[in-house]
């Protein structure tokens, strides 16, 4: 075997070794951001009266979103705006304290459920609309290897959501790119945590569970084939059909390629073994699209590929 394939070899089984690593250290129930030297228990309804609150960092039809001071410590504190939504509401918290062991989820802080109160831990580069301009203020035009990461990030994000402790879940909120890319926060290293958990519901196949993303019709070319009025006549919810998480496999496919948008073109070879996966993430048949899992085995490939290459210049 030669010295390539040691180093090749050696790469992925690091970055396979870090599902072993995507869990918080601390327990249920616990958090701990930075500043702090130990994990401590979710601050409840009484520690939520105590915080500073600040200004307003995000507004949307659910919550609202205020920069907040806890011990001296930035934290983000979302409230429920429209009682409308609090099913929704609701439905987050839920699934934050489902999902909040994992790396690729906003660390949950506390709550305070009478009063319809969260707080999760502050990320200040915000939401990953603004992504690539961040990676090409810090690292130039030289960044194929960060933007490929980046794919992968997404992918293991949708590999939790399909295959994680809370089961099936579909990214509902999602219908067009930059909603999709708000969904989720940059973190200081530049890794992409999901952040919005108000529209995931559940697919169960064993028990004919579909999903419908919404109350009204879908459109443009960004959401799945499947998820668009197949028949004549107006829009009827009761008659749509329901589908399943292939629906986030579809787009995730935009997704890559808006990451690895305008790479240098020495990595246009990136691109060319990218295009097929492309071209099965896009299939018109849900189940000939693959599973997010065989999407993170096919980048953790190619990011360890380029790595090397890399190395070796």
């Amino acid at each position: 075997m030669g010295l390539t394939s040691v180093y090749l070899i050696l790469f992925l089984s690091s970055l396979i070794c870090m599902d072993a690593r995507l869990e918080n250290e601390c327990g249920i129930g616990q958090f701990k951001i930075p500043g702090l030297e130990k994990c401590h228990d979710y601050l409840n309804c009484s520690d939520l009266n105590n915080i500073k609150i600040g200004k307003r960092i995000g507004i949307g039809s659910t919550k609202i979103v205020h920069l907040a001071e806890w011990n001296g410590l930035d934290i983000a504190l979302s409230q429920l705006v429209n009682k409308n939504f609090t099913a929704d509401f609701d439905h987050g918290l839920e699934m934050l304290e489902k999902l909040n062991s994992n790396r690729y989820v906003v660390q949950l802080v506390g709550f305070c459920k009478k009063a319809h109160l969260l707080v999760t831990e502050y990320h200040r580069l915000g939401n990953a609309t603004s992504i690539l301009s961040v990676i090409d203020k810090k690292y130039g035009s030289n960044n194929v290897i960060i933007r490929l990461k980046l794919c992968l990030n997404y992918a293991r994000i949708l590999q939790l959501l399909h295959d994680g402790p809370a089961g099936t879940r579909v990214m509902c909120d999602s219908n067009d790119l930059l909603k999709l890319l708000s969904q989720m926060l940059i973190t200081n290293d530049l890794e992409l945590v999901l952040n919005d958990l108000d529209a995931l519901p559940v697919v169960d196949k064993n028990s004919g569970i579909k999903v419908i993303c919404g109350s009204k019709e879908l459109y443009g070319d960004f959401v799945a084939p499947e998820q668009k009025w197949p028949f004549n006549g107006p829009f009827k919810l009761a008659a749509m059909p329901s589908y399943d998480e292939k629906t986030d496999i579809w787009k995730a496919a935009e997704v890559f390629k808006y990451f690895i948008s305008n790479i240098d073109s020495t990595y246009d070879w990136v691109q060319y073994r990218l295009f097929n996966l492309f071209k099965t993430c896009k299939s018109p048949e849900p189940h000939l699209r693959p599973t997010a899992k065989y999407i993170v085995s096919v980048l953790e490939k190619i990011v360890a590929e380029v790595s090397l290459m890399k190395t070796e210049l």
